[in-house]
């Protein structure tokens, strides 16, 4: 349809859209195609370290897919060189989202996620700058946490966390 057309002409790699245009273009991939949205805790990258969590939340991803639109994928691209395992056949695709509508339509609903669940927390934890920093530690944020502590939303495995549990730093309970 023309609408689909011009959906496929806003998507590029999320890191190139604005925050605003990726705002705009999520609500019209919910409507055009099935989604499924997979995440890892802090506390799980800890424990299984960050490309293992990564690898778990596409497999939680793909398992909402099939749950969401009723069943499992025939295929999965996957942005990177590393692919979870899964039933069916997986790509990988280093440099994804500047080669592939469908993981720039992923990489753009994935930042539009994180940066709502950032906003979230900001008012929780004022110190951090979640609300600017949308999950990489900008100044602020490095700061907050060589003064604070990390929050139970860091890793805890995360140097600059580490070193203000080293320092003695509790870590931060809200705000």
């Amino acid at each position: 349809t023309r609408a689909d057309r011009a959906l496929l002409a806003l998507l590029d790699d999320s890191k190139k859209l604005s925050p605003a245009r990726r705002r705009a273009i999520y609500p019209l991939l919910w409507r055009v195609a099935a989604i499924g949205v997979g995440a890892a805790s802090a506390g799980e990258i800890d424990r299984i370290n960050i490309l293992q969590a990564t690898l778990l939340a596409m497999t939680r991803a793909v398992a909402r897919l099939g749950a969401a639109s009723g069943s499992a994928p025939d295929a999965v691209l996957v942005d990177g060189n590393r692919a979870p395992r899964l039933a069916c056949p997986v790509s990988t695709v280093i440099g994804g989202d500047g080669k592939s509508l469908s993981i720039a339509a992923a990489s753009i609903v994935a930042k539009v996620v994180r940066d709502r669940i950032m906003a979230r927390l900001a008012p929780r934890y004022p110190a951090f700058g979640f609300e600017t920093n949308a999950g990489y530690p900008t100044a602020l944020h490095l700061d907050a946490l060589g003064r604070r502590g990390g929050s139970p939303h860091h890793r805890q495995s995360f140097a600059p966390v580490r070193a203000a549990r080293a320092q003695g730093e509790p870590p931060t309970s809200c705000g």
